[in-house]
């Protein structure tokens, strides 16, 4: 994600307008880039949060990880 001063708000928006909760969330800064892993619940699609996260401007990719009980029983 592009390091805007308003880049955060409108990502944590799309999570809630979506229907999700931000469960944990860890960015870190590198040469005017934000990168971010977070988990987020909801009863939603997570490939509709993906789909309405990467078409936000400032997005550069989104990548969605399986939840954490399916790498443990796998």
């Amino acid at each position: 994600m592009q390091d805007e001063p308003a880049a955060m708000e409108r990502l944590c928006q799309v999570v809630r307008v979506r229907g999700f909760r931000l469960e944990a969330l860890a960015m870190g800064r590198d040469a005017g880039r934000l990168t971010l892993a977070f988990t987020a619940t909801g009863q939603r699609s997570p490939a509709m949060l993906q789909s309405q996260l990467e078409k936000l401007i400032s997005v550069e990719s989104v990548t969605c990880a399986p939840p954490e009980s399916a790498r443990q029983t796998a």
